[in-house]
């Protein structure tokens, strides 16, 4: 028994749509150029870190310092063209957006040249929109033909309902990371903390330990009389 000639032909149209969707969906959910890194900065040392980034895009960078005495860095992006476009001094965290980039690779230092002695543990990371990759997308919608020959599926919506699910995702997803980072910073803090309480704690209990023999010892030997009465 075989179908009609529309019915084959609705039926193909749907899975190529159902195709085409699914292509659409692991393409709009593979993993971006979104990067982090947490690393340690020795005392008077700087460390820089480069990014490519295409033309006409958006780059954001955001930092912390989560750990070290003072909790400060020096931080500064220089564009591939070698200018200057931040320049921050002793700060524990910094939010700054690129727009629009320049093709080529971004630098990213972390100046700890100013500590002699202290090492700093630093949490990055540059999150990359470009417009290219946006453009590219709109093609491939584009090319699945007009709405009412797949079934009457409005593929605009479903487009925009997925990018919109992404977006809120990616967001979630760096929202927790940068959450990570201040949990991290405030456990530090509080095991800094703990030790400097813990130490200078036991320091007046010895003091006050040392203070009370002492003040025993001295009224023992003022009422210690060792002198004969003669009579």
């Amino acid at each position: 028994m075989s179908l009609p000639r529309s019915s084959a032909l609705r039926a193909l149209t749907a899975a190529a749509a159902l195709l085409a969707l699914s292509a659409a969906a692991a393409a709009a959910f593979s993993p971006g150029a979104d990067s982090e890194l947490t690393f340690v900065l020795p005392a008077g040392h700087t460390e820089c870190f480069y990014q490519s980034a295409a033309r006409n895009g958006t780059m954001e960078v955001e930092y912390q310092v989560i750990a070290g005495a003072g909790m400060d860095v020096d931080f500064s992006i220089i564009s591939p063209h070698g200018v200057q476009l931040v320049s921050e001094f002793r700060r524990s965290d910094g939010v700054h957006m690129v727009e629009p980039t320049e093709e080529g690779d971004y630098q990213f230092c972390f100046d700890n040249s100013f500590s002699r002695f202290s090492e700093k543990m630093v949490f990055f990371e540059v999150i990359l929109e470009s417009s290219a990759n946006d453009a590219g997308a709109d093609d491939e919608w584009a090319g699945l033909g007009e709405p009412e020959n797949l079934l009457e599926y409005k593929l605009e919506d479903i487009r925009e309902s997925m990018d919109s699910v992404h977006r809120h995702l990616e967001r979630s997803r760096q929202m927790q990371t940068v959450l990570r980072a201040f949990e991290a910073r405030d456990r530090n803090l509080l095991e800094d903390n703990l030790w400097r309480v813990s130490f200078w704690s036991c320091t007046s209990l010895m003091v006050m330990l040392v203070v009370a023999f002492t003040q025993v010892y001295t009224v023992r030997r003022l009422f210690d009389d060792k002198r004969r009465i003669s009579s």
